[in-house]
């Protein structure tokens, strides 16, 4: 599929720069990882979709990712994960496999969305969490990313969500008790300390949302 391939090549392309950018942006990415890990439920067994290079499920313990990127996924199976070639709207997993399932600035990448849901809830455990977490398009932050949108190699092929809308998509497909914390608060060039996360949205750039099947 033509957009698969349009995001899918930054990846492999400047699979380094994408390392660059979490040493470059310590204190977003920690503060990120924070709120992320707020929702990881303890000895469970996770999946992240869009694992990327294992930035998150390296330190979350999460042990097994897909990735569509070949590079990416050269990086994380060196940090011990897991890793299947693969997207969200096609999980290589039977049914009930995993205790709870992660995605970190994926949804935006994601070719079908509402596909991707399905394959999540099919995947997923019963009253088992989906953790989502992303830039909110309505935020500063999320202002500040559309503006660059077409100067970023990652992100030019990317749709951003209002957490509104990533809600409202859950709330569709009959996840329930819905919880939300935010992080971010300022422009990136900003964030001189990790910074902690508050509940709700509205305020920070970056979103966490979990909801249960």
């Amino acid at each position: 599929m033509l957009i698969l391939k349009a995001i899918k090549e930054p990846f492999d392309k400047y699979y380094k720069k994408y390392e660059k950018w979490f040493d470059r942006n310590e204190n977003v990415y920690k503060s990120e990882l924070k709120a992320v890990k707020n929702f990881i439920p303890k000895n469970k067994k996770g999946l992240e979709i869009g694992v990327g290079s294992g930035k998150f499920a390296g330190p979350l313990g999460i042990k097994a990712g897909i990735e569509p990127s070949e590079k990416m996924r050269k990086i994380a199976k060196q940090r011990g994960i897991e890793v299947y070639d693969g997207v969200g709207e096609d999980l290589p997993f039977a049914k009930a496999s995993f205790d709870f399932v992660l995605m970190v600035t994926t949804i935006c990448f994601l070719n079908d969305v509402e596909k991707t849901l399905k394959e999540i809830k099919r995947v997923l455990k019963d009253k088992s969490p989906v953790i989502i977490g992303f830039v909110d398009k309505k935020s500063k932050l999320g202002e500040e990313y559309l503006e660059k949108k077409q100067d970023n190699v990652f992100y030019k092929e990317a749709t951003f969500y209002s957490t509104t809308q990533v809600i409202e998509l859950l709330k569709k497909y009959n996840f329930s008790d819905i919880e939300v914390v935010q992080t971010i608060f300022g422009k990136l060039s900003e964030i001189k300390t990790i910074q902690s996360f508050q509940k709700g949205y509205g305020k920070g750039g970056f979103v966490v949302i979990k909801a249960n099947t």
